[in-house]
C-alpha cells in the first residue's frame, strides 16, 4: 500500500499523502515514506518548489496513538532511535533548498500541525483547524517546540502547547503560521499561481542560500554582521547573480 505519492509538473514537486483511513497518522511507515520522498525532491535539480499536501480532508493527526501505545514498551534506546526518525523527516523539510508549501483542507493537529507549519508558506482552507494537542494525552510535542519558537513568541507557545486548545485557520494565520486563508474551491488555483510567480521571479540559489542564512544567523549582533558579510560575498560569486546583474544592467528580462 502507497503512504505517499510523488509527482512532479512544471518544476514543482508534489507529495501526497494518502493514508486518509488513518487520518494521515504518522506511523513509522509514514515517516519513512515522507523522508524518502523529500531527500529525492531537495537534490532534484527539475524541482525548484515542493508542495506537501493531503489526498482527503484530514492532513495529519499526527503521531500514531496505537504505535505510541507500543512504543511504551520499548527501550529507552529505542524510543530514542524512533524519535530521532521523526526529527530527521522534521529537518528534512526545515532545510530544504527549495521553496516549500503545505495545502491543509482539514485538522492538521500534534505533530500533524508541526509537519503542516514547518514549511516555508502554509496555505489553509477555512475548513482546516491546527493545534498541538499532546497535553490532552499526557504526551508532550517535544520535537515540533523546537520549530514553532522560531515562529511564534513564548506567550503564543504556552498557549498553543500547553492548552491543547484547536485554532482555526484564520486564528493560526493571526500567529503567524499560516500564509493564507482561501476558500475550499480556490485552494488549488491559489497555490498554482503562488508557485508559478515564484518559479520565474525568483533565483533557486538566492532562494537556497537565503533559506541557509534564516537558519544561521547568529543572535549575536557582530556574529551575525560577520557572518552575513562572509554570505554577501559568498552570493556575489553565485552563477545566479552575475546573471542577475547581468540581466538588469543589459535591462534584458530575465525568467529564472
Amino acid at each position: 500500500m502507497t503512504l505517499v505519492d510523488i509527482k512532479i509538473q512544471e518544476r514543482i514537486g508534489y507529495i501526497t499523502l494518502t493514508r486518509p483511513e488513518k487520518r494521515n497518522a504518522l506511523s513509522p511507515q509514514l515517516v519513512a515514506a515522507l523522508l524518502d520522498a523529500f531527500n529525492r525532491l531537495n537534490v532534484d535539480s527539475a524541482v525548484k518548489i515542493i508542495v506537501l499536501k493531503s489526498s482527503d480532508k484530514p492532513f495529519s493527526a499526527g503521531a500514531d496513538l496505537a504505535y505510541l501505545q507500543e512504543m511504551s514498551k520499548f527501550t529507552d534506546e529505542e524510543n530514542v532511535a524512533d524519535s530521532m526518525k521523526l526529527k530527521t523527516l522534521f529537518e528534512a523539510i526545515y532545510t530544504s533548498p527549495k521553496i516549500t508549501i503545505s495545502q491543509v483542507e482539514g485538522p492538521a493537529l500534534a505533530g500533524g500541525c508541526g509537519l503542516a507549519t514547518l514549511v516555508d508558506f502554509c496555505f489553509a482552507t477555512n475548513e482546516a483547524s491546527f493545534g498541538y494537542t499532546e497535553a490532552k494525552i499526557g504526551f508532550v510535542p517535544a520535537l515540533v517546540m523546537v520549530y514553532l519558537r522560531e515562529k511564534i513568541g513564548l506567550n503564543a507557545m504556552k498557549e498553543w502547547l500547553l492548552t491543547g486548545k484547536i485554532f482555526t485557520a484564520e486564528q493560526a494565520k493571526e500567529y503567524g503560521l499560516v500564509y493564507n486563508v482561501v476558500g475550499e474551491e480556490n485552494i488549488v488555483s491559489e497555490i498554482e499561481t503562488f508557485a508559478q510567480k515564484l518559479l520565474v521571479q525568483v533565483s533557486e540559489q538566492s532562494v537556497a542560500l537565503t533559506k541557509e542564512m534564516l537558519r544561521n544567523l547568529p543572535y549575536n549582533r557582530e556574529e551575525a554582521l560577520i557572518y552575513a558579510a562572509n554570505m554577501n560575498a559568498q552570493a556575489r560569486k553565485s552563477e545566479d547573480c552575475q546573471r542577475g546583474v547581468a540581466a538588469f544592467l543589459n535591462k534584458e528580462k530575465l525568467s529564472w
